[in-house]
């Protein structure tokens, strides 16, 4: 399929019926997010220690276990992650932290700052890692919209969902994309300079306090220089409307009408769409009474939302070594690619004839 981001790259670090866990990796600052933290344990750490921020659908063990792999990995490292969670996102992250002894703490470790996901505001919670994880309330924020969080080429919403508890559904947007109109810039007699490579950085920085913009025009006496006071304005005259392409995850949530009027709204033209899909059709009433979705259910609402794929993950174990009907009943519109999954990208468990018995070592 075509590339769908500039700068942003998903991976998902799972298979089919593995615990999930999709990295976003935005390219030129190399960073990354995660969406949920299911098994991590097989993940290189040269992958967790890029990673600033970690949204965790809901705290069920499958979504939320590799918290601790990922801690093992970056705390003894002098940085922030924020972890966006529905509520009681904090006292699930306490009482993991809760579980271990932290008298070795250093003044370089990480912290921790928990944002709870509410309807009307963030709720926001320190964990000091210079301090043993030590719990700082720092109160709540109101929410402006469905974004919960900005940084460089990336922008994260979120919608809360039901599955008995407080789900949450994410769509991340590929954001901070530099484009200018020739036409425009024909129009106005604007000519190429190092005028251009200044207004981009400044558009990077979020427009910091700067003086005057001096940019150069082709006039009819010939070139002539001039100087802009607000280059933000100046760059929203001249910009090309780039398209903002997004990724979709969906995760856990019942197959009700409340859920599917939010769900319709949310994600409404996205591009990348991830999205659980625990059982086959035959077994509907299962995943109505689990509140999971099945594949009859996804074939309506891809026939609805027509992104240009769509990834299914985290299939039932019960459906092991079945992986293939899934895509078999999948019945996408011609426009959306339906992207597979071997059933698992993490190692298998290990039988005790695979290692080395002790006793068989100490007889040779």
């Amino acid at each position: 399929m075509p590339r769908l981001f500039r700068f942003l790259e998903p991976t998902f670090f799972a298979g089919l019926i593995d615990d999930p866990c999709l990295a976003i990796r935005d390219r030129p600052i190399h960073q990354s997010i995660l969406l949920d933290c299911g098994a991590l344990h097989h993940v290189a750490k040269r992958e967790m220690k890029p990673v600033r921020a970690i949204f965790v659908s809901h705290a069920h063990m499958d979504h939320f276990m590799g918290f601790d792999a990922f801690l093992r990995q970056v705390h003894a490292s002098p940085r922030t992650v924020e972890i966006f969670g529905p509520t009681g996102m904090a006292a699930r992250v306490a009482g993991r932290l809760a579980g271990y002894d932290w008298n070795l703490a250093e003044p370089y470790w990480c912290t921790l700052l928990v944002r709870e996901v509410h309807p009307e505001h963030l709720l926001s919670v320190r964990f000091s890692g210079p301090e043993g994880f030590r719990r700082h309330e720092l109160g709540a924020t109101p929410r402006a919209g469905r974004v919960i969080y900005r940084h460089n080429h990336l922008e994260v919403e979120t919608e809360i969902l039901d599955h008995g508890i407080p789900v949450l559904a994410f769509r991340a947007w590929e954001r901070k994309i530099f484009a200018l109109d020739g036409e425009k810039l024909a129009a106005l007699g604007l000519l190429p300079g190092v005028w251009l490579e200044e207004l981009k950085r400044r558009f990077f920085a979020d427009w910091p306090e700067a003086p005057p913009l001096r940019i150069t025009r082709n006039m009819a006496q010939g070139m002539r220089e001039e100087s802009v006071a607000d280059a933000e304005d100046f760059y929203m005259r001249i910009r090309a409307a780039p398209t903002m392409p997004s990724l979709g995850y969906l995760t856990d949530w019942g197959w009700t009408p409340e859920n599917l009027e939010k769900v319709r709204r949310f994600m409404a033209g996205v591009d990348l769409l991830v999205g659980e899909c625990a059982f086959l059709r035959a077994e509907e009433s299962k995943a109505r009474a689990s509140r999971h979705l099945c594949t009859a259910d996804w074939n309506l609402l891809l026939a609805e939302l027509r992104p240009r794929a769509f990834l299914p993950m985290h299939l039932s174990k019960t459906y092991l070594g079945r992986g293939a009907e899934l895509y078999q009943e999948l019945a996408p519109p011609p426009e959306t690619e339906v992207l597979s999954l071997p059933e698992h990208l993490a190692p298998r468990p290990l039988h005790a004839y695979e290692a080395k018995a002790l006793l068989g070592m100490l007889r040779h």
